[in-house]
């Protein structure tokens, strides 16, 4: 039985809502087989975050002990801190896909590792143009005006594009039979109730 190791960022202001449609997804439907899916929270330190929503999160690891090695993906939430700081979880990101595993980032966190440098020839979204522009990286053309954007090595989202992010690393790790993942998508984003039994029966 293989495992899939997700590592999700964790850090303070948080933004909830753009990783909540990926992380319930891993742990049900649509994934193939949950229990094969290890999700670990990593922090700055293993001190407890408080999310912009207010929730409170104690991280597995800290990143100072984080190695692509031991993952199948790094996953990057937004959040406020991506304006002034996070740079260790960027420079980890550039860690990540020069070892050939996948990073996922989204709203803030494209800032991030678009001032790193990684995404200088990755397609890519983000919140918008401009917005990522200001982190004075070289990957302008690369943009793509999508709510998300996977080239199979990174993936990026728009801080409204929750859903379509959470199906292209879904995609990405291949955990999800097609069919299911297309019922999940269908019911989640488009709100198609016929989905639902697609889902349950696919």
């Amino acid at each position: 039985m293989t495992t899939t190791t997700v590592h999700l960022a964790v850090y303070d202001t948080l933004a909830d809502w753009e990783i909540g449609y990926l992380t319930a997804a891993l742990a049900g439907p649509p994934t193939r087989d949950p229990e094969t899916i290890r999700l670990i929270t990593v922090g700055p330190t293993t001190a407890p975050i408080r999310t912009i929503g207010g929730l409170t999160v104690v991280p597995d690891m800290a990143i100072a002990d984080l190695s692509p090695a031991d993952s199948s993906i790094l996953v990057l939430p937004g959040a406020n801190l991506w304006f002034d700081g996070l740079a260790d979880f960027a420079a980890a990101a550039r860690t990540f896909v020069d070892a050939g595993v996948p990073v996922a980032a989204i709203c803030g966190a494209v800032l991030g590792i678009a001032k790193a440098g990684l995404l200088d020839s990755h397609p890519h979204t983000g919140a918008d143009p401009g917005f990522i522009a200001s982190s004075g990286y070289a990957g302008a053309a690369f943009y793509r005006p999508q709510p998300s954007v996977s080239d199979g090595l990174v993936v990026t989202a728009s801080p409204v594009g929750p859903v379509e992010f959470a199906r292209d690393v879904l995609d990405l790790l291949d955990v999800c039979d097609p069919a299911k993942l297309d019922a999940w998508f269908r019911l989640y984003r488009h709100q198609d109730a016929s989905a639902y039994y697609d889902l349950v029966d696919a």
